[in-house]
This record gives structure tokens, sequence and C-alpha cells, in this order.
């Protein structure tokens, strides 16, 4: 029925569908079925280097003639191989940097960044009530005035009169930061559609492909920031140690070493 339907259409149009096809067949009737088009055969490795090497790996086990076919082959090989490895590092990779962070199955036993900070903290606050207490035995010392000083007290008046010397400093420096900063303003943020923001010697040039030279102003569409997958070596020494052939190789140990 459709066939009828499509033929009824075509005859609507004055087209003989019969015709046509046996018109096509006649025209290109030479070429049906015997013309064959297929992909050069390039080679992923520089073929003449290889078959030196290959040659010299060859005559140490008493062949002397390798034929081009075997580089060809060995040269796809080397490619399957190495799209392999670079597959499964990139998974280690994804799977190194993938966080659980926002995952509702997984919560987290302990924060280690946390607990660092805590001590950080608790150290900063022994270090400034020790600061404290040197500062009160100091201005205790400059505050005395014994007729016969002994020179441990005359160190101390010295190292006293040496630290209000530098929170004078200190004050000073704050009132001249003060100063300059209320004489200055306040700053004003640039918006991002500003005109001439993207201008660089006179010239507008747009950060997106869309945008055109000359304008001077971002386009409003924003393209999406491709994901960079960046392959460590910690990464590569992990997929050795899981490679059964590689797992016990020198490459590892080596790697391991740097």
């Amino acid at each position: 029925r459709d066939d009828d339907d499509i033929n009824d259409v075509a005859s609507m149009a004055g087209v003989n569908l019969n015709e046509e096809s046996a018109r096509i067949m006649a025209t290109n009737s030479d070429l049906v079925g015997t013309q064959m088009q297929s992909c050069k055969d390039e080679p992923f490795l520089a073929a003449i280097p290889l078959h030196k090497r290959i040659l010299e790996t060859a005559k140490k086990l008493g062949i002397t003639d390798v034929p081009a076919e075997v580089v060809t082959f060995i040269s796809h090989a080397t490619q399957n191989r190495l799209r392999t490895v670079i597959e499964k590092v990139t998974v280690i990779t994804q799977h190194r940097m993938e966080s659980y962070k926002d995952d509702e199955w997984y919560e987290q036993a302990t924060d280690v960044r946390s607990q660092l900070k805590f001590f950080e903290q608790l150290e900063r606050l022994e270090k400034q009530r020790k600061d404290e207490q040197e500062r009160e035995i100091l201005l205790k010392a400059a505050k005395s005035r014994s007729r016969q000083e002994d020179p441990e007290q005359a160190r101390l008046k010295q190292k006293a009169k040496e630290m209000q010397q530098q929170e004078l400093a200190q004050m000073r420096q704050r009132d001249a930061n003060l100063t300059a900063l209320a004489a200055i303003g306040p700053r004003k943020k640039r918006r991002l559609d500003a005109p001439g923001l993207l201008t660089v010697g006179g010239e507008g040039a747009g950060l997106c492909g869309g945008s055109q030279a000359g304008l001077g102003t971002a386009s409003p569409r924003q393209y999406p920031r491709q994901k960079i997958t960046r392959v460590n070596l910690r990464d590569f020494i992990f997929y050795m140690e899981q490679e059964r052939d590689m797992s016990h190789s020198l490459l590892l140990y080596r790697a391991l070493l740097k």
C-alpha cells in the first residue's frame, strides 16, 4: 500500500520511478559492484627507523630479513597498545579526581583539614599567650626604677624599649595605610559588560568564538569550558602495579625511585 501511495504521488508529478531506476542502473552499470574504496593504511610509527630497530633485534636472534608487512603490523600493534594504556590511565585519573562530597550515599567520617586548622589555631593561641607573658615581663622591667640594676635587668629594659619602638612603627604604618586608602576612596567594581573591557591596544579582542574583532564587548553566548584530564606519574605507577606484565618490571622500579 505504501508503494502504491508513492507511485501515485510520483505519477501526479509526472515521474515514472521504474524508468528512473532503469536509467540510473544503465548509467552506472560498470561501476556498481566493481569499484572499491578503502582508507589508506598509514603506519603509526615512522617506517624506516622502526625497520632498522627491528632488524637490529632480529639479527641477534639469527633473522636477516624482515618484510614490510611485519613493520606495518608492529606499528599498528604499538598504536593499539598505546591507545589501551591511555584509556586505562585516563579512567584511573578520573577516579582519582572524582569527588564524593555531594553524593547522598556517602557520609564524611573524618575531616583532616579541619583537624589541622584546629591544631594551627591552638598553636597560634599558645604563641599569643607566650607573647603576652613576655610583653608583661618586659613592661614590668621597663617600669622598675631600682638603683642597682643587674645586667639581666638592663637587657630586659633594652628589649622592652625595642618592642615599644616596633609597636609604635607598626601603628604609624597602619595609620598611613588607612590615610592612603581614605584619600583614594572606595574602589568601584568594573562591570563585565562595560565597553572597552576586552580591548587590547585599541583593538577589540573577543574571548568567545562568536564575538567579532573591533566590537570590544564580549558575546552574550558563553561556551562551556572543556574539562581537562591531567595525568601524573602516580596514575601511571598505579596502572603498572595493576598490570600483570608490568607489576615486576624494571620500568615500575625506576618510576618508584623518582
